[in-house]
């Protein structure tokens, strides 16, 4: 019972503070109302010179707070302006010149080419001395009855055939053959004389018919017995 008594003692004195405080709790909303009626009384007062105070603090806060400034980071990389390339020119291409207009040509008629005689082209006179070939160089000379030199050339009669005496078979062609060698030279220089050419020159010689007169020393050679026909045989002069 004695301690319940104690334990009933102790406890009182908790139930004034809890009255206390809450006493105190009650006063100071009061208090703050007060305080702020009292300055609003004096802001009212003094109103016409606080206005301009108020002015100057509000006015950079509403610009701020209006016009807000970018935010620079240091690490933004700056920013590239991209150039505009230049257009290029096109080149208008210029109007060609228009070409001249053709000149009629006259048809040419051709000229059929007008050819000399054989004879005529390849004519030529003789009118030189000769002699007897030797072992000189050949420039005018006759070598046997149908083979003979003019200025250098040698010549073959085409129209006849005679022995040659370096190839005679027998005695009797052998002076057939210094026969028709000895005519010719004296047929040759009795006068000026015609050579006309009888076909392309070889290495053998040029073929050539030589006359006098229309007269052809190959006829003259073969009536007289020391010459014949081309191809002809020639086994009569060893008979």
């Amino acid at each position: 019972m004695a301690k319940t008594a104690t334990r009933g003692r102790r406890k009182a004195p908790a139930r004034g503070k809890t009255k206390a405080r809450s006493s105190g709790g009650g006063l100071l909303p009061w208090a703050v109302i007060g305080i702020a009626a009292i300055g609003g009384i004096v802001a009212h007062d003094h109103w016409k010179s606080i206005q301009p105070m108020l002015a100057r603090q509000s006015t950079p806060i509403t610009r701020d707070t209006a016009e807000p400034r970018p935010v620079v980071r240091k690490d933004a990389p700056p920013k590239q302006v991209a150039l505009a390339a230049p257009t290029p020119k096109v080149a208008v291409p210029l109007p060609l010149p228009l070409p001249p207009a053709a000149i009629p040509t006259p048809m040419i008629q051709p000229i059929k080419a007008v050819q000399p005689p054989a004879s005529a082209a390849v004519s030529q006179t003789g009118t030189v001395a000769f002699g007897y070939c030797g072992q000189g160089a050949h420039i005018n000379c006759v070598g046997d009855g149908g083979v003979f030199w003019y200025k250098g050339e040698k010549i073959v009669i085409a129209d006849m055939a005679s022995p040659v005496v370096d190839q005679a078979r027998c005695d009797g062609e052998r002076r057939v053959a210094f026969a028709a060698k000895s005519r010719l030279l004296a047929l040759l220089n009795a006068g000026p004389f015609t050579m006309n050419a009888a076909g392309k020159a070889e290495p053998s010689g040029a073929p050539r018919v030589i006359s006098r007169d229309g007269r052809s020393f190959g006829a003259q050679l073969i009536n007289e017995g020391l010459a014949r026909k081309p191809g002809a045989a020639g086994s009569a002069w060893c008979a």
